[in-house]
């Protein structure tokens, strides 16, 4: 018998979710952001849904090369971006034959990409350096790297790019936008600066014809802030549901203990469903008691230490589950809905990390 643990992969709330990312993009072009396996949901899988057709993406965006180059030999014909650009002269060759658009952040990189034979132009994209100081070129750095880039026959159209740290946070993007102005002075260039959280909260970031967005998250049903808006009141669908099963039902009595450590400790008699999924299947072994389940689309909550294989949850809201009852441990169960946001809140971290951590013993099936 099959482990019933799964996840579910509805590619129609995928397309719903690009068209939201597109009715707040105005008329920029859309960067799918698909980087991390397409945080967690399969990229190639993501890549083949959003390719091609009136309701498709304008091109993927993603960090690894290797993943690129697959999509291209799997038949994905948009244009790739890789935002983090190339680690080595030698990959550069790769990029030009895929016809991979890189993002230079550095005047190392840039140094390498001028002294490249390359066949032709290449398009690139410049990363600049706003307030958040992981990659970017400073504006120190500004002028020599234009100087370089327009002296140097692999230069291709040039956009440019800034990355916010605040966008999902109350500071917001403002001194970053003015920085960035700054920096790009009158130089007329396409620019792309949108993540998901500045897509859906900065209008000014997006919507002039030729510029670029980059959606990651809002793409699979998360909220980039839900802190302050929960994914259905962005009108968003999760698109990933991770659901098991109870593979058994134990009646407790007062102070009897569950799991590893003891840690819950029942205060009177109770019953406990055992779920198949634990951390080996990348559910967060930190989640505490009290972390968000359905049982047969009722929320209730898990009690005591996730364990590799396992999670218990507290049927006290739920009589009538039995072994073989569905668990939903984040997405859609028929028309009830728990958001990935609501369990990563409980657990302390956020929706990507729940995404990108499903592990590759859980068994994937799509639908839409």
């Amino acid at each position: 018998m099959t482990r019933p643990i799964c996840a579910c992969i509805d590619l129609s709330a995928l397309h719903h979710n690009l068209a939201i990312a597109r009715r707040h993009a105005r008329g920029s072009h859309v960067w799918a952001v698909i980087k991390a396996n397409g945080y967690g949901h399969g990229a190639l899988r993501v890549a083949k849904a959003l390719s091609g057709g009136a309701d498709g993406t304008d091109g993927f965006a993603l960090v690894e090369l290797e993943t690129a180059i697959e999509l291209r030999e799997e038949g994905i014909y948009e244009p790739i971006l890789l935002m983090e650009g190339f680690y080595s002269a030698e990959e550069l060759d790769k990029l030009a034959w895929h016809n991979l658009q890189p993002v230079i952040h550095s005047l190392e990189q840039i140094n390498l990409f001028c002294a490249a034979a390359l066949p032709a132009p290449m398009p690139l994209h410049l990363k600049l350096n706003t307030g958040m100081n992981r990659l970017g070129l400073n504006l120190d750095e500004l002028e020599l790297a234009f100087a370089k880039l327009e002296a140097s026959p692999n230069t291709g159209p040039i956009t440019l790019m800034t990355h916010f740290a605040d966008a999902d946070e109350p500071r917001g993007v403002a001194e970053q936008m003015a920085r960035f102005a700054a920096m790009v002075g009158g130089r007329g260039l396409p620019v792309s600066l949108a993540n998901s959280a500045a897509l859906l909260r900065f209008p000014e970031t997006a919507g002039r014809e030729g510029d670029w967005v980059r959606p990651g998250i809002m793409l699979y049903g998360g909220s980039p802030f839900p802190a302050m808006s929960a994914a259905p009141d962005i009108g968003l669908e999760p698109v990933m549901t991770l659901a098991s099963e109870l593979i058994a039902v134990r009646d407790l009595q007062a102070g009897d203990r569950v799991g590893y450590a003891g840690n819950f400790v029942a205060d009177k008699p109770m019953r406990v469903g055992v779920v198949a999924c634990g951390y080996g299947d990348g559910y967060p072994r930190h989640a505490p008691t009290g972390t968000p389940v359905l049982v047969d689309g009722i929320r209730t909550r898990t009690l005591g230490r996730v364990s590799m294989d396992k999670i218990c949850v507290d049927l006290t809201p739920v009589p009538e589950a039995r072994v073989g009852s569905t668990v939903t441990l984040w997405g859609r169960y028929g028309a009830v809905r728990l958001e990935a946001d609501d369990v990563a809140t409980a657990a302390g971290t956020v929706s990507y990390e729940l995404f990108c951590a499903v592990a590759r013993r859980v068994r994937i099936e799509e639908v839409g």
